[in-house]
């Protein structure tokens, strides 16, 4: 699944990214839900356990298994 952030929020390192996945911020699900937010609990739910995150402006992508 790839997940952009929410609100016009951006982020500049991957600390900051899993700072606020970890603490349940939404993001916007990009290939699901037609574009919907979904925080990392709501992912628990659904059995997902992999998320790309988009960050710089949507240039750089994290993978993080969790």
């Amino acid at each position: 699944m790839i997940l952009t952030p929410a609100y016009g929020r951006d982020y500049k390192s991957k600390a900051a990214i899993l700072a606020d996945f970890n603490a349940n911020k939404d993001f916007v699900a990009n290939d699901y839900n037609k574009g919907g937010y979904i925080t990392k609990n709501e992912l628990l739910k659904m059995n997902i356990h992999e998320v790309n995150i988009r960050y710089k402006n949507l240039t750089m992508v994290i993978v993080h298994k969790f």
